[in-house]
């Protein structure tokens, strides 16, 4: 069974999400979903996410595409969710360049098993939390 991984606030689901979900899907047959932590978010936007933690779990495990949800990261940078999860692919958002370029260089010449893909954006001008979240 092929395992697709992928990382994210999801700060209140939203259609973009839910294409990345369906783009995710066709690169394996299960699903993880990696959430981040509200710390985590608070260092990386310099702010709390508008829903805690307990809240974008309980909306991710209602989506139908996602076959585990699970907690991101307690440390940034370890990976640990991505080294106990073995994906074959993490899908990456078209915005997540930064995380792509610290995925790969943490897994530069250790032969990473898994392939990394970025997703084609779906509405990036009307579709993203940033935007969605200012109203």
């Amino acid at each position: 069974m092929k395992k697709v991984l992928i990382f994210g606030v999801f700060d209140g689901v939203h259609e973009g999400h839910r294409a990345l979900f369906k783009q995710a899907k066709k690169h394996g047959e299960y699903l993880v979903v990696a959430v981040a932590q509200d710390h985590i978010v608070e260092r990386l936007k310099s702010r709390l996410p508008q829903n805690d933690l307990p809240a974008r779990i309980d909306a991710l495990k209602k989506e139908k595409l996602i076959d585990e949800v699970v907690l991101g990261d307690a440390e940034m940078g370890s990976y640990d969710v991505l080294i106990r999860h073995t994906p074959h692919a993490v899908v990456l958002g078209y915005d997540q360049q930064e995380l792509q370029r610290d995925i790969e260089s943490r897994f530069k010449g250790l032969h990473r098993k898994f392939q990394i893909i970025i997703a084609d954006p779906h509405e990036p001008g009307k579709l993203h939390s940033r935007l969605l979240n200012k109203k």
